[in-house]
């Protein structure tokens, strides 16, 4: 992936650092993330001039994947900046808004990180308000939100965006109520955070809700907010849109399955679905005259396509690097039918052995296989094949 900071005759301006990090230790960085604002950036930047007078020193990362002008807009504001200005641009924006905000965090340098959006719905007269609570309370993510008294959600335009945000909300803290716990809103996007608390080789963000991927992966140990009014966008269009909401359950799966246990349920789960389309299929070619037994063994494909496809998205979309897609297709779908070969043994070796009866050795022969098959898929298909392969199938330049 290619990544450039401002042009180097930008290094010829006092005013404008391009250092890939912040103020220094001791300071506060400010991660503001990028898609086509040019409209907004300048009035950003000028309100943050008055928001940020005095207190440690400060500086400001915007982590750029426009395809505008933005960029240039942000090197002509930042000339009457007093504090620290720099432009990491993204050719590859990985994991979207919230991959972006995992880059800057990666380069920051400074005890604290005060991430918000460009679009002014974040006020940024409360960067020292999150800060300070910070500091008050030894608190190691501090977050606005528009859920306490004094908060207001009045800038989410329409009541279906409203519903959208709280339906979000509850299904996350739904999900994640040891992790949330203390977080009334999981899905903003105005927050600090100690820069000991991330763990930025932990983050694997998808989409927008970079809040959500920190709290859950990360556990900051104590957690507080402040309320904020969350505002009308400054100019532009939100950036919020049908596929965003995908991509933000599937973050969820990924989220929750990140455990053993957890990608085992999910894998069953996901198993257990395959029947819809295997019975589908074998219905459909039963009744265009093919013989049923050969309609089985194509049906059963149907539902191990099924199967591969959801696993891919929802258990294992992090690990997909690793192998190429036909090789992990391919390995898959062996699995999956050697699964049916492995069961028939199994049962005659339950009743002649153990002395079973069929249908109690049929469930114990499903369950053994079917762990069996989970454990086969993460360490055949899933797992990286070696530090030489990994390194062969890292994505490129990422720092």
């Amino acid at each position: 992936m290619s990544e450039d900071l401002w042009p180097p005759h930008a290094l010829d301006d006092p005013e404008v650092d391009t250092a890939p990090a912040s103020s220094g230790s001791g300071g506060v960085t400010l991660i503001i993330p990028t898609f086509n604002e040019s409209a907004n950036v300048a009035e950003l930047l000028r309100q943050l001039r008055s928001a940020l007078p005095a207190g440690p020193p400060c500086g400001v990362l915007f982590v750029d994947d426009s395809t505008d002008d933005t960029p240039a807009v942000i090197e002509k504001a930042a000339a009457d900046c007093p504090f620290p200005v720099a432009v990491l641009h993204r050719e590859n924006p990985s994991g979207g808004l919230g991959g972006a905000v995992a880059e800057g965090i990666a380069r920051a340098d400074s005890d604290w990180i005060v991430v918000m959006d460009a679009d002014l719905q974040h006020p940024p007269h409360l960067v020292p308000e999150l800060v300070g609570e910070g500091d008050r309370t030894g608190a190691d993510l501090v977050v606005a939100s528009r859920y306490l008294p004094d908060g207001s959600r009045a800038g989410l335009a329409g009541g279906y965006r409203v519903a959208v945000s709280r339906g979000a909300t509850w299904l996350a803290k739904g999900l994640f109520p040891r992790a949330l716990r203390g977080i009334s809103d999981p899905m903003s996007g105005f927050f600090a955070v100690r820069r000991r608390a991330v763990t930025a080789e932990a983050l694997k963000p998808l989409g927008y809700k970079i809040l959500l991927e920190l709290a859950v992966r990360c556990r900051p140990k104590k957690t507080a907010e402040v309320p904020f009014v969350f505002q009308d966008r400054f100019a532009g269009e939100s950036k919020c849109t049908a596929r965003e909401g995908l991509r933000f359950l599937t973050h969820l799966a990924a989220l929750r399955s990140a455990s053993p246990l957890a990608r085992m349920i999910g894998f069953g789960l996901v198993g257990l679905s395959g029947f819809v389309p295997n019975l589908l299929a074998l219905w459909l070619l039963t009744h265009a005259g093919m013989q049923y037994l050969a309609a089985e063994v194509l049906a059963n494909q149907a539902g191990v396509l099924w199967n591969f496809l959801l696993i891919e998205t929802l258990l294992f979309r992090d690990r997909r690097r690793h192998r190429h897609w036909a090789d992990r297709v391919g390995r898959f779908a062996l699995l999956a039918n050697a699964d049916l070969l492995l069961r028939i043994p199994l049962i005659a070796l339950f009743v002649a052995r153990l002395g079973l009866d069929v249908l109690p050795a049929t469930a114990l022969a499903l369950v053994t296989t079917f762990v069996l098959r989970f454990a086969a898929t993460e360490a055949l298909v899933y797992l990286p094949r070696g530090p030489r392969a990994a390194g062969r199938t890292r994505p490129t330049t990422r720092s």
